[in-house]
């Protein structure tokens, strides 16, 4: 049975498709192993529709109200009861995190096909690589659309289960010894979700969000923060929130460019989405706010002088990565519209400029065959090109007027003047040190690799250029002198038009940063005001 609660014929169908696309196309290129064509044109054509279902239920969203979908069960026998099956749920925040994270994953994967999808020997099943993408996307999905715990607990192993497969794809010491931190990490944190979810239904009966808002405001003050601690770990080890956020820079930058991108673009936003749900929905009230302030401090100043201690390029952008999620703890744990708004907008520009920056780091290694500092320079000479790819997302993560960057930095730091707490005052401050620290650590790469002579860097004559498909063929692959190398220096289409693709969506958060964060600023009062979400979930209150 399907129970529907929205203004709009369309919504029942278009709700679960960016979840139902990619399972299904992920079956149809796996059975087309050995089509690798087919594959390929398969993924792109689902993760299209994705996109365009997503930016429907966008539009949808933001004329009619939150829509609630019943799938699997029973509705509400009476109002105020939550349902009994699936529900998924699109309200102006899952549909703005639908839109933006089926750009990333459709961008990425033209560049992944791009690079080169090759098949190594019988210990590296790359033909696995598309159907294993195509899973990761409707885990992702799944976690945006989700509206009780549980489901919102099985988007999240779907993705982190095919992350498993992407992250070690190929099989090096380094990727095995690298998923085997994520893996461990990664277990610690389901676990202590479930135990956070047992907690729950133990207290309350039921696992609907909606339901859940009701519920949670007769349970003692204790209880609720106690539950609230328990969710907030498990989503802070996702989110890579101090001091949860160890495993990052060591697990990403081994993985393949195309992989590390979607991870370092989406996978964290997936946590920080889950916190936004149970700090706004679920908990209201400001209760863990101080605590949440002093994280999000800590998560931007270590991770920043982390990065400054870098001297790759991947491992710098990880520790970035780690640091600007500070900014969004930020807003959030602001509890205020206006922090919000800029919690949601400083999302959506850093899913697309982090991602952008890693897709860049693809073209360097494809173009200079390293993406160690010590081994790099001469870029600007050598490629302008790859110079305007690289400089603009870097100044647009540096918060450089009048980038995206900088105006989410402002909406944060204007919410943080208007609370006037001296708490609020320290993280306006230690905002403002991070946004000029990462300037500095991308202006140093800038120096380092594009603006020196190559001859000026300390390892520049050992620079290799290792293959830079999704696998490297052997070890050894480090060790290639450029001279043996045919295709050093070339930088193919398909690598390079996704990246500018993504450049110019993330100009776009500028140019019309005006309609988009009065959308944003429309998504935090939905966000906010519960009432909305629980009416379209169960039904107008007698």
């Amino acid at each position: 049975m399907i129970a529907v609660a929205l203004h709009s014929d369309l919504a029942p169908m278009l709700t679960p498709l960016p979840v139902l696309v990619p399972m299904l196309a992920a079956a149809m290129t796996l059975f087309a192993g050995r089509k690798p064509r087919l594959q390929r044109v398969i993924a792109v054509f689902a993760l299209s529709v994705v996109l365009v279902a997503s930016t429907a239920l966008l539009r949808l969203a933001d004329r009619d109200g939150t829509i609630a979908l019943q799938v699997g069960g029973w509705g509400p026998t009476e109002p105020g009861m939550g349902p009994l099956g699936i529900t998924l749920v699109v309200d102006r925040l899952s549909a703005l995190m639908l839109v933006v994270s089926s750009i990333v994953l459709l961008a990425v994967v033209v560049y992944a096909i791009g690079q080169g999808i090759r098949d190594g020997d019988d210990r590296q099943p790359v033909s696995i690589f598309l159907p294993t993408y195509l899973v990761l996307s409707a885990g992702v999905c799944m976690a945006f659309l989700a509206g009780d715990l549980f489901n919102l607990f099985v988007g999240f192993e779907v993705l982190l289960a095919a992350s498993y497969v992407l992250l070690t794809i190929g099989g090096s010491r380094e990727r095995v010894r690298a998923g085997i931190t994520y893996v461990m990490v990664s277990m610690v944190s389901s676990m202590i979700f479930l135990l956070g979810i047992a907690l729950v239904y133990a207290a309350t009966g039921t696992l609907n969000l909606a339901e859940l808002s009701v519920r949670l405001a007769d349970v003692s003050d204790g209880t609720r923060t106690a539950l609230f601690a328990v969710l907030l770990v498990a989503f802070g080890i996702k989110a890579a929130v101090f001091p949860l956020s160890a495993w990052l820079p060591d697990s990403y930058p081994t993985a393949p460019a195309p992989v590390t991108a979607v991870f370092a673009g989406l996978l964290t936003k997936v946590g920080i989405y889950a916190i936004i749900r149970a700090h706004s929905l679920l908990f209201p009230g400001g209760g863990m706010d101080r605590v949440l302030l002093v994280a999000g401090l800590l998560t931007m100043v270590v991770g920043i002088f982390g990065a400054i201690a870098q001297s790759d390029i991947k491992r710098l952008l990880s520790f970035t990565l780690v640091s600007h999620i500070g900014y969004m703890i930020f807003g959030i744990a602001l509890s205020t519209e206006l922090g919000m708004s800029g919690a949601i907008y400083y999302v959506a520009h850093h899913i697309l400029v982090q991602t952008t920056l890693f897709l860049v780091v693809g073209l360097i290694e494809r173009q200079a065959g390293a993406s160690a500092l010590e081994r790099l320079g001469g870029l600007a000479a050598a490629s302008p090109l790859l110079a305007f790819v690289f400089v603009v997302p870097a100044l647009n993560l540096g918060g450089i007027p009048p980038f995206s960057g900088f105006i989410g930095k402002v909406a944060l730091l204007e919410a943080g003047a208007q609370v006037g707490s001296v708490l609020a005052w320290v993280l306006v401050a230690g905002s403002v040190i991070t946004s000029l620290l990462t300037l500095y650590v991308v202006t140093r790469v800038w120096t380092k690799a594009f603006w020196r002579s190559r001859e000026d860097a300390p390892e520049g004559h050992l620079s290799a250029a290792r293959p830079t498909a999704l696998v490297d063929n052997t070890d050894e692959a480090m060790d290639i002198e450029l001279a043996d190398r045919d295709d050093v220096g070339r930088m193919p289409v398909g690598m390079l038009v996704p990246t500018g693709a993504l450049i110019a969506v993330g100009l776009a958060l500028t140019v019309l940063a005006g309609p988009i964060f009065a959308y944003s600023e429309r998504a935090a009062d939905q966000v906010l005001d519960r009432s909305q979400y629980i009416t379209a979930v169960l039904g107008e209150p007698r």
